[in-house]
């Protein structure tokens, strides 16, 4: 299997439609614009499972504990809307003061995000 097949439409639609099983009951209580938020965040939390998973079937570099990793996935959110997507591994930690410990890749990451959402910290 290819992993970047874990990021194809399929694959996200299938993890989508378990979350909308699983969570049914509650579903069917929702409102339909309630149930219309909860099928955006059920997408969200399966394009980041998904992504880490994909991250997750690199090579071995994940044993060398200097190697971090960043993800970022751009999806087509419906007109000229795009949904940004980043997951990072190692998780970063937050060393207080505005500070985080990060690898070069997710400073990288981070960098990027911040130019295409536009938002400048100076």
């Amino acid at each position: 299997m290819d992993p970047d097949d874990l990021l194809a439409g399929p694959a996200v639609e299938a993890a989508v439609a378990a979350l909308a099983e699983r969570n049914r009951h509650h579903a069917e209580q929702m409102s339909d614009e309630e149930r219309a938020d909860a099928l955006g965040h059920w997408r969200e939390l399966a394009i980041t499972v998904l992504t880490a998973a994909r991250s997750a079937t690199g090579s071995g570099e994940d044993q060398d504990p200097g190697h971090g990793r960043a993800t970022i996935v751009l999806e087509d959110a419906g007109g000229e809307e795009v949904t940004v997507h980043a997951t990072f591994w190692p998780e970063m930690q937050d060393l207080g003061g505005g500070e985080i410990a990060a690898t070069p890749a997710q400073v990288a990451a981070l960098e990027l995000l911040e130019q295409l959402t536009g938002e400048d910290e100076e």
